[in-house]
């Protein structure tokens, strides 16, 4: 079980993730912009941290510019639709741990790639 910081503008797919990671028994906080995850950080110390790029109020690299400055020792994911951008390679330079496109991964495929970067199996199916 790791903790986990969600950070979605996509209500859908925001929800989407929490129910799948909770269903895996991380404890699971979410955040729909930058801005928030920040705000979130305060009071969470995540292991890892899913992030969207593009983003309104702030963007998933404003987000990692503030965050490599903080402490934490969470890794980040960021779970995005860009692909080959400038962008990513920002987040590589910030410190992003891996990066994933959602469209080759979809909400389910997300849970194999987090128990990767964590290090844990996933759940068996019943």
């Amino acid at each position: 079980m790791a903790q986990i910081l969600v950070v979605e503008d996509d209500h859908d797919l925001n929800t989407a993730y929490r129910i799948i990671l909770e269903h895996e028994k991380h404890v699971v906080e979410t955040a729909y912009n930058g801005e928030e995850g920040l705000k979130k950080l305060k009071d969470f110390t995540p292991d890892l941290i899913v992030l969207d790029l593009l983003m309104p109020v702030m963007s998933g690299i404003d987000f990692l510019n503030e965050f490599r400055n903080m402490t934490s020792h969470a890794k980040v994911l960021v779970f995005t639709n860009l692909e080959n951008s400038k962008e990513i390679n920002e987040a590589f330079r910030l410190g992003a741990d891996k990066c994933v496109v959602k469209a080759w991964t979809g909400p389910q495929g997300l849970l194999k790639v987090v128990n990767n970067i964590l290090g844990t199996p996933a759940t068996a199916k019943k």
